[in-house]
């Protein structure tokens, strides 16, 4: 599932199942398809993540 997060005014998006935090939703949703769908991570996507403050 991908969750939106609000915090000091700004936006995040987490794919839940590995805790990756992205700015944008589109990449929280491709971590989360190619999760399902592979079982594995893509570096380039999680290149991508920020950390959660």
């Amino acid at each position: 599932m991908v969750c939106k997060h609000t915090r000091n005014e700004k936006k995040t998006y987490e794919y839940e199942e590995c805790n990756m935090f992205y700015e944008e939703s589109f990449l929280a949703q491709k971590c989360k398809e190619w999760c399902k769908r592979y079982k594995s991570c893509n570096t380039e996507i999680i290149s991508h993540a920020i950390k959660e403050e």
